[in-house]
């Protein structure tokens, strides 16, 4: 298929919600979905980085995230859901009590780590490519790459989850797992 451009932060698209598939539209979408693929492996292939992507991030204003965990430090999956794939209308529930607190990325923002609290666990409902729904329950990374996930979806990005206002970094300037300086 193709690569397409992934929109940058700032782009108004990013902040907008994001329609719901319908089912007679899942034929149709099967090439972005096929270009979304695409354009998560490009991305990795440059950053080294990139589990997911939402499609808004492409512009696509449509609730489909497409999941493809292949790096070689993530568990085992144990959550259940094959890889890839695209999830359709993924919704979140059951979100846990108990908070992680991670610098997050995405590829918005390639440049830029974002220090924010997501749900250590909970549950995500989906629909697959032939309509049929899946529920399964998240941990750990995956709770967190789903979250920011559909976060997309909702036009929600990282930056608005920072902790505080010091929870930003470069790259360049990121240390791997340190939370960011506290305040004076």
């Amino acid at each position: 298929m193709a690569v397409r451009e992934i929109l940058l932060l700032g782009n108004s698209a990013l902040y907008e919600v994001c329609e719901p598939v319908r089912p007679e539209e899942v034929e149709s979408l099967r090439p972005a979905m096929d270009d979304m693929r695409d354009t998560l492996l490009a991305f990795r292939a440059r950053w080294g980085a990139g589990r997911a992507i939402a499609a808004p991030q492409i512009g696509l204003m449509k609730r489909i995230v497409f999941l493809e965990r292949v790096r070689n430090d993530d568990a085992p999956n144990t959550s259940g859901i094959t890889t890839p794939t695209p999830l359709i209308n993924p919704m979140l529930s059951n979100r846990s009590d108990e908070m992680i607190t991670l610098w997050d990325d995405c590829m918005s923002f390639p440049d830029l780590f974002v220090f924010v609290r997501r749900h250590r666990t909970c549950d995500i409902t989906y629909r697959d490519l032939d309509w049929q729904s899946h529920t399964v329950r998240l941990e750990g990374d995956l709770s967190e790459l789903l979250q920011h996930e559909c976060d997309h979806l909702d036009g929600v990005l990282a930056v608005a989850r920072a902790v505080d206002g010091r929870a930003f970094a470069l790259r360049s300037e990121h240390r791997a797992g340190r939370p960011p300086a506290a305040s004076p």
